[in-house]
């Protein structure tokens, strides 16, 4: 399981030997793996005793809640939407400190020199709420650049996706296709059912006067029918597309614009290569055949030279572009170790002020860590805890059995308190 549960008992002699009790029940009857969770005295000060939680950091604790794992699910996340030609090994990405989030739980130690324990409590929570808040401010910028960019490309590949009758030509056409630069002459596209290809041939150079004898190609087909180009002279163009029309063939509204093609072929080749610099793989966004729909594949016909290769880079030209790693994923992946090791130091803090709140000062509490061995195991382990910590809050220990039964002075419910001091942690970040 990935879920840890964090509770603390007074350190006095009596309850560490209910913690000895409690490991042997839960280590008879399998239900948890515990280990000690060190966590260090920290500088406790109580200004002008106003309120009792405030000298602990209690207020700025409050906040920290749900935004780290809010923080930390958020970048997981964005780790998969990057990685997502290689989703498989988005969970080795997910570190704390290199090693995996569990390992770094049950061995956790407070980071002294990031976290200085001999600061206030205050100024330690004042470090770690700037360090989450820039973390968030950035993760917030990176991500909607790298949207704005994937929608960008997404929108692109749409117009390279379709049949014949929607998608762009720009990556099929060629400048030999068409007679360009003429004043009397010119070239139009024409989609032809695949079962109308004898009849095309047969019929397109009387389907108008000055139609060019012999002026026809199969450039490009799909599922349904072949783009062909015909040759004729400007001034028959309505009359043609016409009787065209009434022969069940449609001419594509196309011109040939070199200097426009070359702009959307730069900028698909600029968007591919700015997503694969967030995340470089030899998986690119616009993949083998992505031009077109399943349904309807497009295949190039070279016009003259058959060894022609169609329009825009190779595949090939394309993957090879692909090794490394992206600038976003790096900072993905160093951050989210951050936030995650930010988060279990909050964890350790609230139990230290829940623990100093409800045992009192001097600061003598013992923290543990639970892992339950599998989900069913959960309510046996609950009874067992419940059971060696009774003495500490009788009040609190029959109200877990009679949710009838209200705890003076708790604005939570009964289900989110327990006689011991407790703290659930979920690393089922991706679910």
């Amino acid at each position: 399981m990935s879920e840890f549960w964090l509770i603390s008992a007074p350190g006095d002699k009596e309850n560490l030997q209910a913690l000895e009790r409690m490991n042997t029940v839960t280590s008879k009857s399998n239900l948890s793996y515990n280990t000690k969770f060190t966590i260090p005295d920290f500088k406790v000060q109580f200004p002008g005793e106003e309120e009792r939680g405030h000298g602990l950091g209690f207020p700025l604790l409050t906040g920290f809640v749900f935004l780290p794992k809010s923080l930390i699910r958020r970048m997981a996340q964005s780790v998969v939407e990057v990685m997502e030609d290689a989703k498989g090994k988005v969970q080795e990405n997910l570190l704390a400190n290199g090693v995996d989030l569990t390992s770094f739980v049950t061995h956790f130690e407070w980071d002294m020199a990031k976290y200085p324990a001999k600061q206030p409590l205050v100024s330690v929570v004042d470090t770690l709420a700037k360090q989450l808040a820039q973390i968030e401010t950035d993760l917030k910028s990176r991500t909607a650049a790298y949207n704005t960019l994937k929608t960008n490309l997404e929108n692109l590949e749409k117009k390279s996706m379709g049949n014949l009758f929607t998608r762009t030509l720009s990556d099929i056409v060629s400048k030999e296709d068409f007679v360009l630069d003429s004043e009397y002459l010119i070239t139009l596209l024409v989609i032809v059912p695949k079962p109308s290809y004898v009849q095309w041939q047969k019929t397109y150079e009387s389907l108008s006067d000055m139609v060019v004898p012999r002026s026809t190609k199969l450039i490009a087909e799909d599922k349904e029918g072949g783009l062909f180009t015909v040759t004729l002279f400007r001034k028959v163009i309505d009359d043609f597309k016409t009787k065209a029309k009434e022969n069940k063939f449609m001419v594509r509204e196309f011109y040939y614009d070199e200097k426009e093609i070359k702009r959307e072929r730069e900028e698909m080749t600029r968007l591919l290569s700015d997503k694969k610099q967030q995340y470089q793989t030899s998986c690119v966004a616009l993949k083998k055949g992505s031009s077109t729909l399943p349904d309807h594949k497009v295949k190039v016909t070279p016009l003259g030279n058959p060894d022609r290769p169609a329009a825009g880079q190779s595949d090939r030209e394309r993957e090879s572009e692909g090794e490394g790693e992206g600038p976003l994923l790096r900072w993905l992946k160093v951050n989210f170790s951050e936030a995650f090791i930010a988060w279990i130091h909050i964890k350790a803090l609230r139990v230290f002020v829940e623990s100093v709140l409800r045992y009192g000062l001097p600061v003598n509490f013992q923290a543990v860590l639970l892992r339950p061995h599998k989900k069913s195991c959960t309510k046996r382990l609950r009874e067992v805890l419940n059971s060696v910590f009774r003495h500490l809050d009788e009040v609190a220990a029959a109200s877990i059995l009679d949710a009838s039964v209200e705890i003076p002075g708790l604005q939570l419910s009964n289900q989110d308190y327990f006689p011991y001091v407790y703290f659930h942690i979920d690393l089922s970040l991706l679910d």
